[in-house]
């Protein structure tokens, strides 16, 4: 049998716990499966003193992460601190310059630092593994760089945010405003400490940042990501998504077009029937088309002590068995830089907008629209409140920056009260 691997871990939170957990109680398993003993030499946290539920014994400390990836006896840095910068870059450079393997779960790293690390993990003969960076504990890392590894992917689209998945769908359920869900999902610990991480989209559009990357060859492009999170939408808009057929979910979707990489995390309504349209809670679902495989979808907890250990545990048998892949799939050299293309594909839009109880408004709406291009589908105009008229509008598919223009020119039509609300309307 080969030498044992000895593991590094910085970081013993929920993951890293969960990751102790799994080693100290299948070690047999692992050994079996991988050919080689998988063992922890070092660990690394903020606090040594704290109770984590699990032991520690016959662990080296280190209060210095950096310290930790630089060890003789650490042959994989897994790195579970978290933080684009500071600690967690710091010990992953170290790691990588001092010949080791690095095992991550930090989207934000990555989304920010992709490429720099990739570059220097490849020209130290090394690889970086972050299945637990994206969607939890479902394989798509592993599903894009592998199993699909013969297609031409098409579309990468999925619910990546299992707290924003929460407070939509429970909004939906009980019927309650989306003030009062947040703060029942932070009453519950779902929310990350900056909760505009999770309801701001930013989470979600690291992970879609980097699955764009594998998918399509290009450099991690974080930066060109159209996001908007879900603090605009209402009850109401839950319920006249409903009305008509359709859910609101927070979507990424990226996809390579004539014009170039589209890329966005943003409130979308699709179809109650679908896939998507039915996931429910905390779930992540992500959906892979290519151009051979047709679609995939991989659907699965995206979070927590398990499902997220899983996802570290199978990186590090994958580097046990020799399986080692270039980081984003293929040299980080190859990958070209983006052309960003925002919401380049034409789709329907919702548009909530209250008018102004007066007569002409709602023509005066639809001047504005057909003098941008845009046509209306169907629309729905419910009762009158306050001297102000709730009006919905479905459109014909068109392009986001008509949309844009058509809602800049309502301003100056006098009888539209507050920012319009506009979602797209998601073919899945």
């Amino acid at each position: 049998m080969s030498e044992p691997l000895r593991l590094g871990i910085a970081g013993l939170g929920t993951v890293g716990v969960g990751v102790l957990k799994i080693l100290q109680k299948e070690a047999a398993m692992l050994t079996a499966r991988t050919g080689r003993e998988i063992t922890v030499s070092a660990v690394s946290a903020r606090n040594r003193g704290k109770d984590r539920g699990v032991s520690l014994e016959g662990y080296a400390w280190e209060d210095d992460p950096v310290a930790l990836a630089a060890r003789d006896d650490v042959d994989i840095f897994v790195e579970l601190m978290g933080g684009s910068d500071g600690p967690a870059k710091a010990a992953t450079e170290a790691a990588l310059k001092a010949g080791k393997d690095v095992i991550t779960a930090n989207k934000a790293m990555l989304a920010v630092h992709g490429q720099a690390l990739a570059e220097l993990a490849e020209n130290n003969g090394r690889v970086i593994r972050f299945e637990a960076a994206v969607a939890g504990g479902i394989p798509v890392v592993k599903a894009l760089t592998e199993g699909l590894a013969g297609n031409r992917i098409t579309r990468v689209m999925g619910v990546m945010n299992g707290t924003c998945n929460y407070i939509l769908t429970r909004m939906q359920s009980s019927g309650l405003p989306y003030e009062d869900v947040f703060q029942e999902a932070s009453d519950l610990g779902y929310l990350e400490a900056d909760p505009n991480l999770d309801v701001g989209g930013i989470d979600a559009g690291h992970k879609l940042a980097l699955l764009a990357s594998i998918a399509f060859g290009t450099r991690v492009a974080f930066d060109s990501m159209e996001l908007e999170g879900i603090g605009r939408i209402t009850i109401d808009d839950i319920k006249a998504a409903a009305d008509m057929g359709f859910r609101i979910k927070l979507l990424g979707v990226s996809q390579m077009t004539g014009r170039g990489l589209e890329q966005r995390m943003t409130p979308c309504l699709v179809p109650a029937v679908s896939a998507l349209g039915q996931l429910e809670g905390g779930t992540n679902m992500v959906v892979l088309e290519g151009d051979a495989v047709g679609q995939i979808v991989l659907r699965g907890a995206g979070a927590g002590e398990g499902p997220t250990a899983s996802a570290v545990l199978a990186d590090v048998c994958d580097i046990a068995r020799n399986i080692r892949l270039p980081v984003f799939g293929q040299p980080a050299s190859t990958l070209t830089e983006v052309t960003s293309a925002s919401s380049a594909t034409p789709a329907p839009y919702y548009v909530r907008l209250a008018l102004q109880d007066k007569p002409g408004a709602l023509a005066k709406v639809a001047s504005v629209l057909g003098e941008a291009g845009v046509s209306i589908h169907r629309m729905r105009q419910y009762d009158h409140e306050d001297g102000r008229a709730p009006v919905l509008i479905v459109t014909h598919k068109t392009q986001r920056s008509a949309l844009d223009l058509a809602i800049t020119g309502m301003a100056g039509t006098g009888v539209v009260e507050g920012d319009p609300v506009a979602l797209r309307i998601e073919s899945v």
